[in-house]
């Protein structure tokens, strides 16, 4: 999996100071949605990777995921940003999510 972030993600993403030991995390979330396949991408940043954590490919950053999570992904995505405060991810395919957020999910 590769994941392309275009010039307006990557200057939102530096906003939240992910530097060496955080990480992004793409995760397919069903919290709530009521069936495992009902969910919806979401983007996590983390303080680190998880045991189960696979590592995606990024341009500039590098994303986790979970391997049960990557039936629901193709293996080339991008991810832009939109002046509303949310992201879209999206593949030459379709569009993933045209509203997403981006959860701080770090432990202080």
């Amino acid at each position: 999996m590769h994941i392309t972030f275009t010039e307006q993600a990557v200057e939102q993403i530096k906003k939240h100071h992910i530097d060496g030991q955080e990480k992004l995390k793409l995760v397919y979330d069903s919290e709530g949605c009521g069936c495992a396949v009902s969910g919806v991408p979401t983007l996590w940043i983390v303080n680190q990777p998880g045991d189960r954590d696979l590592n995606a490919e990024g341009t500039p950053y590098d994303v986790l995921y979970e391997k049960k999570h990557e039936v629901y992904f193709e293996d080339r995505m991008s991810l832009d940003y939109r002046d509303n405060g949310v992201y879209i991810l999206k593949s030459s395919g379709q569009i993933y999510n045209a509203n997403m957020r981006l959860i701080d999910k770090r432990v202080q």
